[in-house]
């Protein structure tokens, strides 16, 4: 923003006549009763409420008026961050971005309010200039009046000696000439009160100069603290802080003042058009007040005087207004140390910024060594609780080792007094929360957003929990399942990456394979019913046909793929494609799911800043219940499907050993669940199981399968087979 000389007075073609050194000095003045009328408002009226500060998610704040102490930016600028776990990389980055979202909002409160001060002092500028000039046309306009009343004096003294000369003839008027004295008296004494009424105007234009003085003082002595204060950065952000809310005062002030000045002129205007009106009257009477000579004189002289002593105090006024003008040069130094101080936060901003696009590689890089340290293949056992009608056991057949190298980690399974002893990476007993078992898994999923493919998969008998496990309840928000939550994390991370200039574009899609065919649960004119949903498959004539391409990408073709944009829209898919999926009452479950449930997340990253790209793949699968047809009591569709179900299941222990191994060939074709989870179970890709065992008595020996088979994906190391995350950067 451009601005003009302090020391100029602005060019008026109008006033032609009038010196450049008197029009300055009338400026001065005018801005010496501006800053006597700001000092007459108290320093004490300075101070204000500290800001309370920004919390995290101020995404949504721009159009809300923040404001800041010099408590606030000295903290913000000198904030560290808080001690934790040193490993906690992800929590750094969640301080350092707020961090950096309060010092945005710090400088660019700064700018807003640098710009509002210097526009509002080149107003309040602007506003003396034009009073200082309706001053001087006021002084013209009395020093007009005085000249054509010496010539009015001159006249009458030459009516005077024509009056003489007829007084005789004047007698007859004698008495009314006396009323008109009269009159005349009562008009003077009127004329009098309104010079007396200016007299004490005057009088406060002087203890405005006092004032003016002190402020003069006051503020010089400011500048002197402000050059000391330059030797040490923490001084400079507190006197940013005192002369932002001091400056801030003083604007409030200016604008009082101009509203105080504004109704003070108008009376002056009022007064002025009385002055006319009373003049014109005046005129017409001192015709008729031709033996009133004397009076008249008298009159003058004492106008004379007074003209003398308002004259004396124009050119006080004028010595105010030099030293006005020196506090206004005063002024401006100080927006030059501000605007100074604004580059320097602008350029830590800037290094934090490059900061935090550092630190977040490096968590990435971080990130993913953990979870390779920890292995491709993780295990997580869980135990659900005992249900009402296992409450007559007598003794648990389920326990867990309490040694420090075990504990957590350990699981006892008890059959016919003989112990057996399990390890994995993770064991949760009947009291786990579904939020304890996400916290585990939550740094997986998290590589998912990093771009690498991610599988999590529930593995049990029917009735252990897996659906209770990956699902959750969906009319109980507090028991989501490991599903909900992972894409629920997955949005909010993607959200709290737009201000590291990432952009990510999700799709998903759900399926289900039902006796070894794979069926779309997303089709937009599905039914709820199972009946209607074979008949759908049928019509369509559709095999949903799996292939892999060279990326380790996986695709099942004609498969419905949905765009979503938040964590609601997606859940709303998930409701509706559970209640269409397969599910079925045995001996064994009330409801239990009769076909291998798979959700996919797609992933697509961009950061618009670096360039850089990122793919990821998050699969969560909800497999089926093995079970014992001896148990089950399974006949006719529910026989079929059982069938169908142990042999998906058998064949993914075929590729599990094959996997362990370390064969050549892996028979990953020998079922749609395998062959679908390929990507999962080679190359680079993190793959987390549940196992899921019931501890009750009856269900011994399925517990005892599915912990032997866990034991073994578990021991399965996966290598890497060229096929790396895709990190894209530009050129």
């Amino acid at each position: 923003m451009a601005s003009r000389n302090q020391n100029k007075p602005p060019h008026n073609h109008s006033n032609k006549k009038i010196g450049a050194e008197e029009f300055a000095t009338n400026r001065r003045l005018s801005i010496d009763v501006e800053a006597e009328k700001m000092e007459r408002q108290g320093v004490s009226g300075r101070a204000r409420a500290p800001l309370s500060t920004v919390v995290n998610n101020a995404e949504g704040t721009d159009s809300n008026t923040v404001e800041f102490t010099k408590e606030d930016i000295e903290a913000l600028l000198i904030e560290k961050m808080k001690k934790g776990n040193p490993y906690d990389n992800k929590k750094k980055m969640d301080q350092m971005v707020d961090l950096i979202k309060r010092l945005k909002l710090c400088v660019r409160w700064c700018v807003d309010e640098n710009d509002k001060l210097h526009s509002e002092v080149e107003s309040a500028v602007k506003k003396c200039c034009d009073t200082e000039m309706e001053m001087k046309n006021k002084t013209e306009e009395l020093n007009d009046t005085i000249s054509d009343m010496r010539k009015t004096i001159s006249s009458l003294e030459e009516i005077s000696v024509k009056q003489k000369l007829e007084k005789s003839v004047a007698i007859d008027d004698n008495m009314k000439l006396q009323q008109c004295n009269s009159s005349l008296q009562s008009d003077l004494k009127s004329a009098n009160e309104a010079y007396s009424r200016l007299e004490m105007e005057k009088s406060i234009i002087v203890e405005s100069l006092n004032a003016t003085r002190d402020l003069n003082k006051e503020l010089q002595d400011r500048l002197k603290s402000l050059k000391d204060s330059q030797n040490e950065a923490t001084k400079h952000k507190e006197m940013l802080a005192n002369e932002l809310a001091c400056l801030r005062e003083e604007l409030k002030k200016i604008t009082e003042d101009r509203d105080r000045i504004q109704g003070q002129l108008n009376a002056v205007i009022l007064e002025r058009e009385k002055y006319i009106k009373f003049k014109y009257e005046t005129y017409s009477k001192l015709d008729k007040l031709a033996v009133k000579t004397e009076a008249l004189e008298e009159t003058c002289s004492s106008q004379k005087e007074k003209i003398t002593i308002l004259e004396q105090k124009l050119r006080s006024e004028r010595e105010k207004l030099e030293m006005a003008d020196l506090s206004a040069l005063e002024t401006r130094a100080m927006f030059e140390e501000q605007k100074r101080i604004i580059r320097e936060l602008r350029d830590q901003l800037a290094d934090k910024e490059f900061q935090i696009v550092e630190g977040e590689k490096l968590r990435k890089k971080l990130h993913n060594t953990v979870l390779e340290l920890k292995g491709n293949i993780r295990v997580f056992c869980r135990v659900r609780p005992l249900l009402q009608e296992d409450r007559s056991e007598k003794d648990m057949v389920v326990s867990y080792p309490t040694s420090m190298e075990m504990l957590g980690r350990g699981i006892e399974v008890v059959q016919n007094g003989q112990k057996h002893l399990f390890t994995f990476d993770k064991v949760f007993n009947h009291g786990a929360s579904q939020q304890e078992v996400f916290t585990e898994i939550s740094q997986l999923v998290q590589s998912a957003l990093d771009g690498y493919k991610v599988c999590i998969f529930a593995y049990g008998q029917t009735g252990s929990g897996k659906t209770y496990t990956m699902m959750g309840r969906p009319d109980a928000p507090d028991l989501k399942g490991m599903i909900p939550l992972s894409l629920e994390q997955i949005f909010q991370a993607s959200q709290s990456l737009k201000d590291q200039g990432w952009n990510f574009k999700m799709q998903a899609s759900v399926l289900e394979i039902y006796n070894e065919t794979i069926k779309d649960l997303l089709l937009s004119n599905r039914s709820s019913g199972f009946d209607q949903t074979r008949a759908e498959n049928s019509v369509h004539g559709k095999q949903y046909t799996i292939r892999h391409d060279k990326n380790g990408n996986t695709h099942v073709l004609d498969l419905t793929i949905v765009d979503v944009c938040s964590a609601d829209e997606i859940s709303s898919l998930l409701q509706k494609a559970a209640q269409i999926r397969s599910m079925g009452r045995t001996q064994m479950n009330e409801q239990s799911s009769r076909s291998h449930f798979v959700v996919t997340l797609r992933i697509c990253g961009i950061n618009e800043n670096t360039e850089q790209q990122v793919q990821g793949v998050l699969n969560l699968i909800d497999l089926a219940g093995s079970e014992r047809l001896s148990r089950s009591g399974a006949t006719g569709d529910r026989l079929k499907e059982t069938q169908a179900i142990n042999q998906s299941l058998s064949s993914l222990s075929n590729v599990i050993f094959a996997l362990a191994k370390k064969e050549e060939h892996v028979p990953f074709r020998d079922s749609k669940l395998t062959h679908l989870l390929q990507p999962c179970l080679e190359g680079d890709s993190k793959t987390l199981m549940f196992v899921n065992i019931s501890p009750d008595q009856s269900s011994i020996d399925e517990s005892l399968c599915s912990l032997r088979f866990a034991a073994r994906v578990n021991a399965v190391k996966l290598g890497f087979h060229g096929v790396r995350p895709r990190h894209l950067h530009g050129a």
